[in-house]
Parts: C-alpha cells; structure tokens; sequence
C-alpha cells in the first residue's frame, strides 16, 4: 500500500499533502492537550511495532504482496490522533531511510495509513466495543475495526490510482502516472486486502493487543493500571526484529508499486500494458541510504534485521527528542 513516487501526478500529491495539514495540526494539539509528557516516548515503541509490522510480507491473489500496518491497534493503545502521528513519522523513516513509498507521494500514503485507517479503525472498534462483555472479545472487536480501517485504506490508495489514467495522460492516450483505471485498481487492491492482508492486519492487532494487556495493561489510553513495565514489550520487539526476515519469503512485488523497469510487463487481465507512462520515464526519483532494506556487502536476511533494528532505534529515538522538548502540562490547566 505504500505508493511509490510517479504513480501519482504532482498535483495529486500537492492535494494529499494538503489533506493531511489539517489532520497533523488537529493530532498535534490533541497530543499536547491529552497525552502525558511521560507517555509520548511509548508513542516511540507504538511507531516501531507499525514499522516492524510493515516488514512482514504475506502472499496475496495474483503474485502480489502486502502487509500489516498497526494503526488500529496504535488507536487502542494511544488514541487515534497518537497512531496518527505515530505512523506518519514510521513512513516518512520507511521513505526517506528505505525507500519504502514515495517522498512526494508522502502525503497520499499518511491520508490511507495514518488518518484513514486508524480513525476508521478506531471507530469501528468503539461502536462493536459497545456489545463485548470481556477483555478477550474487546481484543475481537479491535481486530475487527483493524480489518475494516485497512480495507478502507486499501479503497482510498485504489482510488488515488485509478483516477490517474482518467486525468492525465498523453495525446495518444498512454497515462502519465498510474496506469490502470478506478475499474482495474479497485479490485486488484481489494481483493488482497479484503482476503490475506486484512487477515494480517486483525492477526497482528489482536495478538501485539492480547501480549501488551497482559504485561502492561497501563498502556492503554483508557486505563488507569500503573502497570508499565516494558521489559516485556521490549523483548517482543526484539523477537520481531529477529523474524523479520520472514517477510522476505513472500515474493512478487505490492500491487501499484513496481518500477519504471518493469511496469510496461505487468500481466492484467492476460495482456501486458506495453509502455512506460512518461511521468515514470521522466519522473522524480530518490535514492534512499537503505534502499529495499538492504545493506551493501550483507546478505538480505541480514540487512532486513539490521535494517529492523535501524528503524525501531531511529522511531525511539525521535519520540524521545519530541518528550524531551515538550513542557509537561498543568494538571489544572484544563480545570473548568
């Protein structure tokens, strides 16, 4: 799902950027107005549990990929204006530091992972939350609003794609960006995710949910247990960083997200498109330090945990610098 630079027009770029202003500045100042100075550097451990669930490929119909994102499950942790942030900061890193998604297509991939699906998600959750009567069907409940957040997410990147083809292109009627129409991207997106990569969302959701209950239920923004230990949090951490080579196993690259090399051989519907669309062939390009989550001389498994491990001690690090520079609220402060 993360959109690759060239798939989107500038302009559409330009309006995704613009949509996401709006929803950072709102984040922001919930942050600030209801999450605990003491708190915002867990924000830090709920980033990397995104990050690391983004690295973990699962086949999907058609020889593509995906993946988990966590935003449902950073919602229930910290509040859907704290995942917002949480995951936008863990796909700038992916873009910059691994070229994972586009840096000008930066925006469209924070407006589907870090505001669609984690507010949805969150919403879902809280009105089945209503019906569950024990901490294990809540976990259920989760996981479903996490299931629904990303389909909704996987919808919106398909509809940024299909609408390419309808508004730009070229006299002879090639498209510019994004080749395949809303008719074509649609399905194609929806079918992975509404099979394997939904499952993969509700899966990862319930299971890093079900773990962080049990050792440190008081991370949880709506419960007041002072337990906070992280010992354990951190070892699952480790563990994920350890078996991220195993997203690796799945092959075949994400829908919408091939390169300029290879786009003009994709198969849709039996037939290959033929052409390279122009904004590709003379498009932004960017080489990121880390790209594909390699590291020269190291073999891929390798420079896959290494790479883990690079982007969950950066996401840590960052959230320990915004603490550090926020001042601690007034208990009072929002007395009536």
């Amino acid at each position: 799902m993360h959109i690759p630079d060239n798939y989107l027009s500038p302009s559409t770029c330009a309006v995704m950027v613009a949509a996401m202003v709006p929803v950072w500045v709102h984040s922001v100042k919930k942050i600030k107005l209801e999450l605990p100075k003491e708190k915002i550097p867990l924000l830090g451990i709920g980033a990397a549990f995104s990050f690391l669930g983004m690295m973990f490929n699962v086949p999907l119909p058609g020889g593509t990929t995906g993946h988990a994102v966590g935003g449902t499950l950073l919602a229930v942790l910290f509040g859907p204006e704290a995942a917002c942030l949480a995951v936008s900061i863990a796909l700038l890193l992916q873009a910059v530091l691994f070229g994972d998604g586009g840096i000008l297509a930066y925006g469209a991939n924070c407006f589907n992972m870090a505001f669609v699906l984690p507010f949805a998600g969150y919403g879902m959750y809280l009105l089945l939350r209503r019906f569950a009567k024990t901490e294990k069907s809540r976990t259920f409940m989760a996981a479903a609003g996490a299931y629904i957040g990303i389909n909704l997410a996987a919808l919106c990147a398909a509809i940024e794609f299909g609408i390419q083809p309808l508004l730009f292109h070229d006299a002879a009627g090639h498209a510019l960006y994004c080749p395949y129409p809303i008719w074509v991207s649609v399905p194609a997106m929806l079918l992975g995710h509404l099979t394997f990569a939904g499952i993969a969302e509700a899966v990862f959701t319930a299971a890093v949910l079900s773990y962080v209950k049990a050792v440190s239920p008081g991370l949880l923004h709506d419960q007041q247990s002072k337990k906070k230990s992280l010992k354990s949090v951190w070892v699952l951490l480790a563990l994920l960083i350890a078996a991220a080579p195993l997203g690796l196993l799945a092959t075949g690259t994400a829908w919408g997200e091939w390169g300029a090399d290879e786009i003009s051989s994709v198969m849709t519907k039996g037939q290959s498109l033929g052409y390279i669309p122009g904004g590709m062939t003379h498009g932004f390009s960017y080489a990121a330090v880390f790209s594909d989550y390699s590291l020269s001389g190291l073999p891929d498994w390798l420079g896959y945990i290494v790479s883990a491990a690079i982007g969950v001690a950066v996401l840590v690090m960052i959230f320990k610098i915004i603490s550090s520079l926020v001042k601690k609220r007034d208990p009072f402060s929002n007395a009536a």
